[in-house]
C-alpha cells in the first residue's frame, strides 16, 4: 500500500535529514560538557545528581510568533553526539517539525522526552539553533513573497559575526532564498558564494566602470565561464550613462548576450544623476536611492540600444516592504540583492521580524504532568517522531557502509 500523507512527510524528513550528518555542522566539543549553556542549567543537573534523582521529563519548545522554522537537523544532530557523557541518544523520543515549515504562535515545534540529566545542558544551545535560524528563515521568506518570484539573493555575511554565515546562509536558503554572496554560506548544500562587482573593484581601475567592467568579464570567460557577468552601474551616481556606456563596450568586444546584467546599488543620500535632470520628477516624491523611476529610466535606456537582453539587479536598503512596492510596480527586476533586513536589522513597519525567540519548558515529569503555571503539555498532529533506526540505515546508505 502507498504511504500515508503523515508517513510520506516522516519518510521525506529522515531522507533529508542524512544530507546534514552530525560533523557538517562542526559542533564545539565543549558543547557537551555545559560550556556554551546556562549555567543554571548545568548546576540544575549536578544538582539531581548530587540528589541521587535522574526522572524522565519531557521538554517542549515554541515561539510566540508566526514564521519559518530552520534548525531541526541541527537539532537532532546536536541531540545525537553531544548528550551527557554516559547517555545514549538512542533512548530519547523526539519529535520535531521540518525545516520550511510555517508555524504559529505557541506552537509546539521541537520535543524531547529522555532522562533530564542527558540534556538538560542542551536547551540553551537547542533554543539559540531554533531562534536563529528561524529569524533568517522568516525574514528570507518575507523577502521572497515580497518579490514574487524574482530571485532574491542573500548579501548579509557582511552584516554580522563571520562564524555565523553557514548557519545563516543555509537558514537564508530554507526561507526560499536563491543564492548566497559568500561559499561559507552555501556549503551545508554543497553550493558556493555568488555575486557581481564590488564598487572596490570599480575603484581599482580608477573608478572607470567600463574598464572595469571588461577586466572582470575577461576573468570570468577565462576561469570561471559560469559566473554570469552583471556590472555595478551607480558607482559615479549615473546609472544611465554608465549602464550604456557599459553594455556598449560589452557588445563591442564579446558581442550581444553577454552581460547579464547590471546592478543598481545607490545610496539612500543620494539622487543619480538622470533624475535630477528630469525636472517632470522633480517634487513628486523621494528619488534618493535605488527606486522605480531610476530603475525605469535605465530600462528605456537599454531598450532603446537594443540591449533588451540585459538584466536589472536592484540592491541597498531592500526590506519585504520595499520589494513588495517595486513588485506591484511590476518593475522590470532581474533580481533582488538583500543584506541586513535578512538579519533581523530595521523595523515591523518594514515587514522585518528583529525577534525570533524560543521557550522551551518541561511539562512532564515520571509520566506525570508538571509544568508552571500558563504552561501544560501542547499537542501538535503536524510533529514527525524521530526514528533512530531509519536515521541511522539512511546514514549509512548516504556514507556507503
Amino acid at each position: 500500500m502507498p504511504d500515508t500523507a503523515d508517513e510520506a512527510r516522516s519518510r521525506l524528513f529522515h531522507e533529508e535529514a542524512t544530507r546534514f550528518p552530525a560533523d557538517l555542522f562542526q559542533f564545539d566539543p565543549r558543547i557537551r560538557a555545559g560550556w556554551l549553556s546556562d549555567r543554571y542549567f548545568v548546576r540544575t543537573a549536578r544538582t539531581l545528581a548530587h540528589a541521587g534523582r535522574d526522572p524522565i521529563v519531557t521538554l517542549q519548545f515554541f515561539a510566540k510568533r508566526h514564521g519559518v522554522l530552520a534548525g531541526t537537523f541541527e537539532c537532532i544532530r546536536m541531540l545525537q553526539t553531544q548528550l551527557a557523557v554516559g547517555y545514549d541518544f538512542s533512548a530519547l523520543e523526539v519529535d520535531t517539525l521540518h525545516d520550511g515549515d510555517r508555524i504559529e504562535p505557541w506552537e509546539v515545534a521541537f520535543r524531547i522526552r529522555g532522562r533530564y540529566r542527558s540534556f538538560a545542558h542542551l536547551e540553551t544551545t537547542l533554543d539559540g539553533v531554533l531562534a536563529r535560524r528561524s529569524l533568517i528563515a522568516t525574514n528570507a521568506s518575507r523577502a521572497v513573497d515580497a518579490a514574487a518570484g524574482v530571485p532574491v539573493i542573500y548579501f548579509a555575511p557582511r552584516h554580522d559575526d563571520w562564524r555565523i554565515q553557514t548557519p545563516d546562509g543555509y537558514a537564508a536558503r530554507v526561507g526560499g532564498g536563491g543564492d548566497v554572496s559568500s561559499d561559507a554560506g552555501a556549503s551545508w548544500w554543497g553550493g558556493e558564494g555568488v555575486g557581481t562587482m564590488p564598487h572596490a573593484m570599480v575603484a581599482a581601475f580608477e573608478g572607470d566602470v567600463v574598464e572595469a567592467t571588461l577586466a572582470f568579464a575577461r576573468y570570468v570567460r577565462d576561469e570561471e565561464p559560469y559566473v554570469p557577468i552583471v556590472s555595478l552601474v551607480d558607482y559615479r551616481n549615473d546609472c544611465v550613462t554608465d549602464s550604456l556606456a557599459v553594455a556598449r563596450a560589452m557588445r563591442g568586444e564579446f558581442g550581444d548576450g553577454v552581460l547579464f546584467g547590471v546592478r543598481l546599488d545607490t545610496s539612500g543620500k543620494l539622487v543619480d544623476r538622470a533624475l535630477m535632470d528630469d525636472p517632470d520628477l522633480w517634487g513628486k516624491e523621494s528619488l534618493a536611492g535605488v527606486n522605480p523611476h531610476l530603475v525605469r529610466k535605465v530600462r528605456e535606456a537599454l531598450d532603446s540600444e537594443g540591449f533588451d537582453y540585459v538584466g536589472i539587479m536592484v540592491s541597498g536598503g531592500f526590506t519585504p516592504r520595499k520589494i513588495r512596492r517595486f513588485s506591484e510596480l511590476d518593475l522590470p527586476i532581474a533580481a533582488y540583492g538583500v543584506g541586513s533586513s535578512i538579519l533581523g536589522h530595521g523595523c515591523e513597519a518594514d515587514g522585518v521580524v528583529t525577534d525570533f525567540d524560543f521557550t522551551a519548558d518541561v511539562v512532564e515529569v515520571d509520566g506525570r504532568a508538571e509544568a508552571k503555571v500558563g504552561r501544560s503539555m501542547w499537542e501538535n498532529e503536524r510533529l514527525i517522531r524521530v526514528d533512530w533506526q531509519l536515521l541511522a540505515g539512511l546514514d549509512a546508505e548516504v556514507q556507503g557502509v
